[in-house]
């Protein structure tokens, strides 16, 4: 099973200030910085996914820049992400089509042709058909009973272009892997999606529409897709947010997944922000400890210009949290010390929003036994990746780009020592 790490530019400045809170002078965005694989001696995944929305044209905007865009297109996927040092010529680079940006659309903007001349052009391994996404979803329908019309007319679409798919990597001599995408509104009408992709020709297939699904669903979807297709086809996860819970899925024979969901976890989660892979093979979660810039945070900008907050006292107690923190990293500084130093800077911005005490006082409860959870255990001083080795305490920050994103490769590599051992 392997671990397909989505990108979307998760990029870091390997020589940023963190004590003066500023990238490396002259700076090159992109150029000087760096991918999760060029900070580790061995690279944290197993691949790189790609999504043609991503990169984006004149149809989709993508997050690319326009000459980064133009820039994949001409050296390719393998050079543009960095992975054509010989070491990493055995990664698998998946391309997709991202589907959910263009989800609110009648068909998709993309033809199969186009997008197999993508893959062809820019040097995929394995590319997903163009698909359709279908967002009903319910369990208790047999084969293809229910389905709005809506639902059932993005399916045929789904399935239109992952024959015309398999045409155009065949009339293209494609050296990509195809991957048919499974689209349903129940478990019953995937697995005939899927038995149907089969019968096209497809041994690898691509299970979409999983993202905003609970567990549950997602087992009994791939229950009723492995008992309608032979033993011997792969299948791909795609967006699979469910991560933290792969190893429920390892009875299905599952190939590969993708999924973004550990980085995004260092800063998108109000819990499990830094990951840790326990002595019992399974993941721990720790806090992140929140101290936001004062001077380039929008909300606290915006709140300082409206008179609710004053500037000079927000900063001083910024400093004064990242001062302690530091301090009691070095042994300097107690832990209760350290508790009432942050917590007092977080109970401070929020009165800038919320004038109630009631609700100040709920945020310093619910903050206090995480942070202090976290400075307790100290989990940065034994973790053996790269990133905690060298930034130390910073990585635990919550606190722009340069920490929430290293704390999130840093997620990770600890992710892909669980998926290593689940093998």
């Amino acid at each position: 099973m392997k671990f397909i790490f989505s990108d979307s530019l998760d990029m870091v400045d390997p020589l940023y200030d963190f004590i003066e809170d500023r990238n490396s002078p002259e700076r090159r965005p992109y150029w000087d910085d760096t991918y999760a694989h060029e900070l580790f001696i061995k690279p944290p995944y197993d691949g790189m996914l790609v999504s043609k929305a991503i990169v984006g044209d004149h149809r989709v905007k993508g997050k690319y820049s326009e000459s980064q865009a133009m820039r994949f297109y001409r050296v390719g996927a393998r050079e543009f992400l960095r992975l054509n040092d010989p070491k990493y010529s055995s990664m698998p680079i998946f391309g997709d089509c991202g589907a959910f940006s263009y989800a609110q659309e009648d068909i998709p903007p993309y033809s199969s042709e186009e997008i197999a001349e993508f893959y062809n052009s820019c040097g995929f391994t394995h590319g997903c058909a163009v698909d359709h996404i279908i967002f009903d979803f319910s369990e208790d329908l047999s084969g293809l009973e229910g389905g709005s019309e809506d639902a059932m007319r993005r399916f045929d679409i789904t399935l239109e272009n992952a024959e015309q798919f398999l045409k155009s990597h065949h009339e293209q001599q494609s050296t990509f892997i195809p991957l048919g995408v499974v689209q349903g509104w129940s478990p019953n009408s995937m697995a005939e999606a899927a038995r149907r992709l089969c019968a096209m020709g497809y041994n690898y297939l691509a299970i979409g529409g999983l993202v905003p699904l609970k567990a549950p669903q997602i087992h009994s979807i791939i229950k009723a897709i492995r008992n309608a297709i032979p033993p011997s086809i792969r299948i791909h996860l795609l967006g699979f947010a469910k991560a933290d819970v792969i190893d429920q899925f390892v009875q299905y024979n599952i190939t590969s997944f993708d999924t973004t969901s550990p980085l995004l976890r260092a800063f998108k989660d109000d819990k499990k922000n830094y990951y840790v892979l326990n002595d019992t093979e399974d993941l721990s979660y720790f806090t992140a400890i929140r101290i936001p810039q004062a001077t380039e945070n929008p909300r606290l900008t915006r709140a300082a210009k409206e008179g609710k907050i004053n500037q000079e006292v927000m900063q001083s107690l910024e400093k004064l949290s990242l001062k302690t923190l530091r301090a009691f990293d070095q042994g300097n500084a107690s832990i209760q010390e350290t508790l009432d130093a942050v917590i007092s800077y977080n109970v401070f911005l929020e009165s800038a929003l919320h004038d109630n005490v009631a609700i100040r006082e709920k945020l310093a409860s619910k903050l206090e036994p995480l942070y202090r959870n976290t400075l307790e255990s100290k989990p940065w001083k034994n973790c053996p990746c790269p990133i905690c080795q060298k930034v130390g305490i910073e990585v635990i920050i919550f606190r722009g780009s340069n920490r929430n994103r290293r704390r999130g490769m840093h997620n990770i590599f600890e992710y892909h020592n669980r998926i290593k051992q689940l093998r």
